[in-house]
């Protein structure tokens, strides 16, 4: 008998005020579109089952900049009203989103100008089939995003306080940590500042 698919969805961090940057970080340009657009391009193209893109900070501009792009009936736009209280509200807002009907959620930010379909795909794929409890990408050697975690965990990720996510379970759990290696070079970077802009357009 076939088993019922595992069914996963993805969760688009993007509600915050870019402090470091000095303007809207997910509204800098990357090519011809901007940052925002191009991750949730990418997100949009891998084999998840639903997309929940979390906003806050400006999020009538973002808005006005996704909506007329993107009609994929598998994307929910939906807006944390306490991000001010730090990352981890939009994350339980997120798990809220979708944790009755999938089984896996993975957590992307909305800075990491380098992710790809195939990469997101690669560690879907390996996080079901390991049966982790989470599993993250591989970079530089260590726990990198995107990170995906089974239900089991959900209470735990809406109980987290404050501006540092998820990396406390990462190194909880690590000891039945997941990491798969991108097939390819993978950049891992985020962009928080001016110099990081900077660097990723000179690269």
């Amino acid at each position: 008998m076939n088993r019922p698919k595992e069914k996963a969805a993805g969760i688009l961090l993007a509600a915050g005020e870019s402090r470091r940057m000095g303007r809207i970080k997910q509204l800098l340009p990357v090519g011809q579109e901007t940052l925002i657009e191009h991750v949730l391009a990418q997100v949009l193209a891998s084999r998840l089952d639903a997309v929940v893109l979390v906003l806050g900070h400006q999020a009538g501009e973002i808005r006005a900049v996704i909506e007329p792009r993107f009609r994929d009936p598998r994307l929910c736009i939906i807006q944390n009203h306490q991000y001010r209280q730090g990352i981890s509200s939009s994350i339980a807002a997120g798990v809220t989103a979708v944790e009755k009907r999938h089984n896996h959620a993975m957590i992307f930010l909305a800075d990491m100008p380098c992710i790809s379909s195939a990469v997101i795909d690669r560690l879907l794929d390996r996080h079901v089939m390991s049966g982790a409890v989470i599993s993250a990408i591989r970079g530089e050697g260590r726990p990198a995003h995107p990170v995906v975690f089974r239900r089991d965990l959900y209470p735990e990720l809406k109980r987290l306080q404050g501006d540092q996510g998820a990396r406390g379970l990462v190194y909880k759990y690590g000891g039945s940590l997941c990491l798969v290696e991108p097939a390819t070079g993978y950049d891992s970077r985020d962009i928080d500042t001016p110099e990081d802009y900077a660097a990723f357009q000179t690269a």
